[in-house]
């Protein structure tokens, strides 16, 4: 039997509404299982993801996830914020010519609710496994 050696992947999550974005990192593993080394990195919020991608990168990660989860706070424009992030991640991967995936989600409307935490845990999950998808897609090519 041959052995192969594991691509290096950086799973960079915001500890903002960490207990949703913990739902796609448990949805990723569950679909990667152990095809991967994953190093599971973790930053205050969405702003800090692309440092951090770069970082990894520069570290040896032959892929990187950044995920978050960015609300309407009321204080700040949310969507600037997402919109900046997902920028950055681009503009990461592009550098390096390393892939760089987000799951960095802005819903139209949230709030602190039983039904709303319950619909977006779920949401998660099913984006940890479709951004699993999408490294096997484009690692594999």
């Amino acid at each position: 039997m041959k052995d192969t050696i594991k691509k290096n992947v950086s799973f960079i999550a915001a500890n903002w509404h960490s207990d949703i974005v913990d739902e796609a990192l448990a949805g990723f593993m569950a679909a990667v299982g152990d095809a991967y080394a994953v190093k599971v990195v973790r930053v205050p919020g969405a702003f800090e993801i692309p440092l951090a991608a770069k970082r990894a990168i520069a570290g040896g990660a032959d892929a990187v996830i950044g995920c978050a989860f960015v609300v309407d706070g009321g204080i700040y424009r949310h969507d600037f914020v997402a919109a900046t992030v997902v920028d950055a991640l681009m503009r990461v991967q592009l550098d390096a010519d390393v892939p760089v995936f987000s799951v960095v989600l802005t819903p139209h409307n949230y709030q602190e609710t039983a039904a709303h935490d319950a619909f977006f845990k779920a949401h998660f999950v099913k984006k940890g496994a479709e951004v699993a998808a999408a490294l096997q897609a484009v690692v594999a090519a």
